[in-house]
């Protein structure tokens, strides 16, 4: 059997110390209006941290070659949930928005 990769300690930092400047980023990029582009911007961020995550901490990047299988695996297994779920939400008839709610106060102009 083989030995176990040693990741050195100045990597679990630099990865800790990145994930914190991405965790950073992810609160300066929610106070900025970026318009339709707020939610793939942070998905993106958060991404990252979790490659960080897993191919590090996890132990993935130095790992057997069965943990990148089933890593892949799991992707897909989530891609294709999120695509059936996509395809159920964009076929329905969507009743438009209804009207606001009335106030039940009498009207307070003169």
């Amino acid at each position: 059997m083989d030995a176990p990769h040693i990741v050195p300690v100045k990597t679990y930092l630099m990865v800790f110390l990145a994930l914190l400047c991405l965790a950073a980023l992810t609160t300066a990029v929610a106070f900025v209006d970026l318009g339709p582009w707020n939610t793939p911007i942070a998905m993106a961020i958060a991404f990252v941290k979790m490659m960080l995550v897993l191919l590090v901490f996890m132990h993935l990047l130095y790992g057997a070659k069965l943990l990148r299988v089933v890593l892949i695996a799991g992707v897909f297994w989530l891609a294709l949930l999120i695509g059936l779920t996509m395809t159920d939400y964009h076929s329905r008839a969507w009743i438009p928005d209804p009207a606001p709610w009335s106030s039940s106060a009498p009207p307070t102009h003169p």
